[in-house]
């Protein structure tokens, strides 16, 4: 699967461009931001490769991983936002309240305007469901749906309470957000956080994805095989 990746916004997220038929796209995690001097680059990105994108989708709510919604709301305005409505109030207009709860725990408040009012979720992720599923209600063309149908959530509750993977069987391709690194594994010290939840979300994962699946998490460069990752 040709994957690409930007890395965005304050903290470098990893935000993945994510094909699915033709020029559709659907963007993971987009974090540029005018703080980080890079607000406007997912969208430059999209352009230069004459992409469409058709959805967002946020595997976590953390400051770091939406505060690009607002420029790609912007440019498409029906563009729809998918989050775990665990973290769905990490985002929409009153998102102050809990980012600038998370922000302050790492002495990071000048950031919060940056992650206030922002746009709200359109659809809600959902454990074991396929994007197809998630998004049943909408007029979506065959070929739309069929490329939805192959990636299916995985909610894995502990670096937040909403945190979701995305995991495709057949590209044996895992979108692991924050619940996964390369030989680790999400903080679980902020506002949302436990560590035994995280630890049930890693054994959930290897056990339901196959282990020779590629993992790209939301932070540092490259893949890495799920199998040989601890």
């Amino acid at each position: 699967m040709n994957l690409h990746l930007l890395h965005t916004g304050p903290l470098s997220v990893n935000t993945y461009i994510v094909p699915l038929c033709g020029n559709k796209v659907f963007v993971l995690d987009p974090a540029d931001c005018p703080f980080s001097g890079d607000e406007g680059s997912v969208l430059s990105f999209l352009a230069s490769k004459k992409m469409e994108p058709v959805a967002v989708i946020l595997t976590h709510g953390h400051f770091d991983h939406v505060s690009g919604l607002p420029s790609l709301k912007k440019a498409f305005p029906s563009l729809p936002i998918i989050i775990h409505e665990d973290d769905s109030a990490m985002i929409g207009p009153d998102s102050s309240l809990l980012q600038g709860k998370a922000l302050s725990q790492m002495g990071f408040d000048e950031f919060l305007p940056f992650v206030s009012s922002l746009p709200k979720a359109d659809f809600f992720l959902k454990d074991k469901k396929t994007l197809a599923q998630i998004f049943e209600s909408c007029n979506l063309s065959g070929d739309l749906i069929a490329a939805f149908s192959e990636w299916e959530v995985l909610h894995t509750p502990g670096h937040t309470q909403g945190s979701c993977c995305l995991y495709n069987e057949r590209e044996r391709t895992l979108l692991s957000g924050d619940t996964i690194f390369y030989h680790s594994w999400g903080r679980t010290d902020l506002i949302g956080g436990n560590e035994a939840q995280i630890h049930q979300s890693l054994l959930k994962v290897f056990e339901y994805c196959d282990e020779e699946s590629r993992v790209y998490s939301g932070h540092d460069g490259g893949a890495f095989l799920l199998g040989e990752n601890f």
